[in-house]
């Protein structure tokens, strides 16, 4: 009985979340021969202020993102 466990940072819209948990689903019945009903599967959602990379959180980096994106003299230099 597989049991697949993923995390992720928050944000995501539901249906971009069913939409991984089918793919997993599938692959998991795919690739190991599981049954399909014996597939379980779970998503852990994290604040994006909660999950940190390098000392750097993942809201932070959105920030970061959100800023150069806005900063029209940035896009001028790409």
């Amino acid at each position: 009985m597989p049991h697949v466990e993923i995390t992720i940072g928050a944000g995501r819209s539901g249906e971009q979340l069913r939409s991984m948990i089918h793919r997993v689903h599938t692959a998991v019945v795919e690739t190991v021969g599981a049954q399909p009903d014996h597939v379980r599967i779970v998503v852990n959602e994290v604040a994006r202020s909660h999950w940190a990379t390098g000392d750097v959180t993942l809201q932070e980096m959105d920030q970061a993102a959100a800023d150069v994106a806005s900063d029209p003299e940035e896009q001028e230099q790409s």
